[in-house]
């Protein structure tokens, strides 16, 4: 099991867990293992988000790259998705995204990018784990004209907004905006001063909210994370949509002009629908993780479309996308991969394809979303013994339980069961058409796990 990495890189509480020391660690270990088939010299885009930690954690990750004799160019406060998209337009070595996304304040992370934009697979963060306890790092120090310099380039967000200007000025131009205008919550994160720039430049009229980060409110009852202020300004304004971000600005969830919630398995479905009307919906393929709404599974079946289902986390997502040649695929969460653009979540540009496509198809959010009819979901944890939480599928009487509950549903509900990747806990999530008897029924098969499972 890795030490440091989780399912999104290392995220954990700034200056406690996630010490000045260990960061320095972990630039001086990945700057080796992502420029060591490099002959030149190495460099590496650093972005952040608005917590209190940021600078703070940035410093020591700078002086770990430069020990190393790296090069690095600072990006300031700008989304995750902007990192991503520069490293690879630069040809940089890597990129590094100083981030907890949607976690509060005191928690911090790093997420590494490859050259080609993507976060780093799993066999690269172990081995920048293996570099960092071999006792390598003392030797891999540059010294004399070898130590590396750093700049701040905090003009290249300029690159990240004529990509936009790029890809939808032209189309959104040739529509009329009378009476359109889109509510934005950035979060107080990432996007609380490029969304707006963006949306200036293409011309759609806007409302903001959060966008005044002080340090400690990212996330703080607001965001994708926490939509009823987002909600309650929607209906109030009369807006005609709203979009929510989340604190790196790789994750998008909207609300339609009533204040209801259009979440990631609904984006996937609109977007889907579009993208396949112009013929650029690749193998006519969606790919979701098994978290996925059953609702997206019925709406792919009546579409007569493909949907392919990963383990949980985005990384998964994009790696059978590239597998297989797909350009579609996301997750609940809101964070939507549009391969043609950028191989990672984007916010801006969820909440633009979804903008672009009211305007072409002359719809308001609340028709294009009831394409999805969402099922009822409910998930409990139940609390097993650590060494134990993998042998529910070697329980008979939990087997029985799961499948006797999988026949009675008949095709309208599902069961799935997947054990925590970090905690002694065995997740149960049920979807059907009911929600008080899909609740009794999850408990029914927690109670159930935690007997045998003790």
């Amino acid at each position: 099991m890795r030490k440091y990495f989780g399912t999104d890189g290392i995220r954990r509480i700034a200056n406690t867990e996630l010490s000045p020391e260990l960061v320095y660690k972990v630039a001086k270990a990945g700057a080796y293992v992502l420029s060591k088939h490099t002959d030149h010299i190495p460099t590496i885009l650093i972005g952040r988000d608005t917590r209190i930690s940021g600078t703070l954690i940035e410093s020591a990750m700078v002086a770990g790259f430069l020990s190393y004799g790296a090069n690095v160019k600072l990006l300031g406060v700008i989304p995750t998705p902007a990192v991503a998209y520069l490293t690879r337009k630069l040809n940089a070595d890597a990129g590094v995204v100083i981030s907890a996304s949607h976690n509060t304040y005191e928690f911090n992370g790093i997420k590494y990018f490859s050259n080609k934009g993507m976060k780093i697979p799993d066999t690269l963060e172990e081995e920048i784990e293996d570099v960092m306890e071999s006792g390598k790092l003392d030797k891999l120090t540059a010294v004399n004209e070898k130590i590396g310099v750093s700049e701040y380039c905090l003009d290249l967000v300029n690159e990240y907004i004529y990509f936009f200007r790029k890809n939808f000025d032209d189309n959104l131009e040739q529509y009329p905006k009378d009476n359109f205008v889109v509510g934005l919550d950035t979060a107080n994160g990432a996007t609380y001063q490029v969304a707006e720039k963006i949306f200036k430049a293409l011309g759609i009229p806007y409302k903001i909210i959060n966008n005044q980060p002080d340090g400690i409110n990212i996330n703080q009852n607001c965001g994708s994370t926490h939509l009823e202020a987002l909600k309650k300004f929607v209906v109030e304004n009369h807006l005609s949509l709203g979009v929510a971000y989340d604190g790196d600005g790789d994750r998008c969830l909207a609300i339609d002009e009533k204040g209801n919630e259009i979440d990631g398995d609904k984006l996937l479905a609109i977007i889907s629908q579009n993208l396949r009307k112009k013929g650029k919906l690749n193998k006519d393929t969606i790919v979701a993780t098994v978290m996925s709404n059953l609702g997206l599974n019925k709406y792919v079946k009546e579409n007569e479309l493909q949907l392919i289902q990963t383990k949980v986390g985005d990384r998964y997502v994009l790696e059978e996308m590239l597998k297989q040649g797909y350009n579609l695929g996301g997750e609940q969460s809101g964070h939507i991969i549009l391969l043609d653009y950028n191989p990672t979540g984007d916010g801006i540009l969820t909440s633009l394809m979804l903008i672009q496509t009211m305007l072409e198809e002359n719809k308001k959010a609340s028709e294009l979303a009831s394409i999805v009819k969402l099922y009822p979901q409910v998930l409990i944890n139940a609390k097993v013994a650590s060494e134990k939480k993998y042998d529910y599928e070697k329980n008979e009487d939990i087997k029985q339980a799961i499948q006797k509950l999988e026949t009675e549903f008949a095709g309208n509900g599902r069961v799935l069961i997947r054990p925590s990747g970090t905690e002694p806990l065995v997740r149960v999530m049920i979807e059907g058409e009911d929600q008080d008897y899909i609740t009794q029924k999850a408990q029914d098969i927690v109670n159930l796990i935690e007997e045998k499972l003790k």
